[in-house]
Order: C-alpha cells, then structure tokens, then sequence
C-alpha cells in the first residue's frame, strides 16, 4: 500500500490513499465547494437582473440637434421654425435633460433634406415642410400644425398690370385660363395638376419670382403667412397681393425626423403640446407680422374661395 504525505496550511497528516481516506478529504473541501458556488451563483443571478433594468437618460447628456442652414433664416418668417423648435425643446428640458441646435453647413434642396433625414446617418435630425403621402412613407411627422393651418390657403403674387385680369375670375374652370408657377419639388405642383390646373415649376424656388415678372407664368400660389414678406422683397420687379381670390386645399406643415429618431419624435410632439396649452405656442406665433396678417385675412369676405382636392381632407 503506498504512503504519502499530504499537508494544508498547520494540518500535517500522514495520508493512507485508500477509500477511506479519500472520503475525509472531500468532507473536508466540500463545505468550501459548496460555498464558492453558492456564491457565484447569487451573483450571477444579481448582475443579470441588473442588465435588465432600463437605464435611465443620462440628464446631462446634450442632445445634438442639427436642423437645415437657409439663408432666410434671420431675414424673415423662416426663423419662425426654429424658434419654435426651440421652444419645444425648451419645455422638455426638465424631463428630458439639456440640448443644442446647430445648422447644416449649406443650403440643400428639400429632396436632399428628405434623403438625409431618411438616412441613420444623424447628419439632419429634424426639418420642416408640407405634409404629402410620399413624404410620410420617407420620414416621420409630428402631426401637430405648426403654422395653424395657415399653408393650406392661398393667395397669389401676379404682375401689378394683371391685377383687372384676375378679377374676372370667379371658378376653378376660370383660374384654368391662367397658368401657376410652382417648385418642381413641392407637393403643391402635384395638388395642381391633379387638379388640371396649368403650371410651371422651377427647382429652385427663388427663380420663380423673377419667372413670375418675366411673363414665363401668371400668378404664384404663397402661403398665407409668408407672402407678405415676399411681396416687400420683389416689389422692384413689379409684384403684387392679389385681392379677390382664397385658393384652399389641405396642406399643413409639420416638424419631420428620421423614422426610427421615436425619442425624438416624442419629446418635440411633448413639448409642442406644453406650449400649446401654455399659450406660449400662440405668443411666438402671432409675434410674426406675416403671421398676424395671414390670420386676418383668413376673415376676409372679399375674397372667392376656390377649393382644390388633396391627398389630405383634413386641414389638421
């Protein structure tokens, strides 16, 4: 039988390797065993509990908003955009922790807007513009009016020599005699010639009021809010408010981001709400001269309305 010596910390044993003696040795480390395991066990347990709580917006995180550059922004009725973005935001700070607005570094068409806020790139989280069925599959809306249905009526820029001309019209059939000028990128030229009302559109929209002068259309469709700032900025080359006639179709224009930016989403429609019942939407709005005067004329009883369909019946 062999003989061996085994030793543990001040146990100095004489060790015979036979059953018995190979019995004392696992009474011996198996409280021990058992210990560790039961450990690890209980912690295993606890750190996978833990990954699987939820955690928490960090509240000093700033969040990085980058809205579209437009050369407009300071001069007139645009800087309204991002100023009420702003304010959005603003109302959410408390809940959802500080943020930054910057701007991209050059102006893009709103095609390329659409086709980088679609993409997961981040270099646009948020734009603003009309409302249409292609759109919503692109991007994602905050479907909350952010000019108070002002965009679905319009009235129209003309030649200060055409103004008797337009007052002979009184049906859509009539306004069909004339030809509208538009951006080739809006979904107003879509509504129009759905509608078979003659146009020409222009891809950069700033050509279309020299066009308009130059006789290559009739009459330009604006939006209630922003027309009267136009107008003061072309009145050198001949151009006017038409007075007789309101051209309807819903068209509301919303804040828009990336379809999987929910978030984002979430908080501005959050903080849209606030200010709405805040009153605080309405102070900023009705602090645009334009705005004020767009509202005013909603009222006016001078005024044919003519209605166009839409993809959209709702004036929202």
């Amino acid at each position: 039988m062999a003989i061996g010596y085994f030793s543990l910390k001040r146990l100095n044993h004489k060790v015979i390797y036979d059953g018995v003696a190979l019995c004392r040795v696992i009474d011996l480390f198996l409280p021990i065993i058992t210990l560790l395991f039961l450990l690890c066990f209980n912690y295993g347990v606890n750190a996978s509990q833990a990954l699987s709580v939820n955690t928490p917006p960090v509240k000093g995180t700033v969040l990085q908003v980058r809205i579209p550059m437009d050369k407009d922004l300071v001069e007139n009725h645009v800087s309204y955009f991002p100023k009420l973005l702003a304010l959005a935001l603003d109302k959410t700070v408390s809940t959802d922790g500080p943020y930054k607005i910057s701007y991209l570094n050059e102006k893009y068409t709103t095609h390329r807007l659409i086709a980088e806020l679609s993409k997961d790139t981040h270099l646009l989280n948020v734009m603003w513009t009309a409302n249409s069925t292609e759109r919503q599959g692109q991007i994602r809306p905050i479907k909350i009016s952010i000019l108070k249905g002002l965009n679905s009526y319009r009235i129209f820029l003309i030649r200060k020599e055409d103004a008797l001309r337009f007052q002979n019209i009184h049906s859509l059939d009539d306004l069909r005699g004339l030809i509208a000028g538009q951006g080739a990128q809006w979904p107003d030229a879509d509504v129009m010639a759905a509608n078979d009302m003659p146009l020409i559109t222009a891809t950069q929209s700033d050509s279309l009021f020299p066009m308009l002068a130059n006789k290559r259309f009739d009459y330009f469709p604006r939006g209630l809010y922003e027309i009267w700032a136009e107008q003061l900025s072309h009145a050198n080359k001949g151009l006017v408010i038409e007075g007789s006639l309101l051209l309807n179709y819903p068209s509301p224009i919303y804040f828009f981001v990336n379809n999987n930016d929910t978030a984002l989403a979430n908080r501005i429609e959050r903080g849209l709400k606030i200010a709405i019942s805040d009153g605080s939407f309405d102070e900023l709005f009705f602090s645009f001269e334009g705005f004020k005067k767009g509202w005013a004329e909603l009222q006016n009883k001078n005024r044919t309305l003519l209605k166009l369909r839409s993809d959209f019946q709702d004036q929202d």
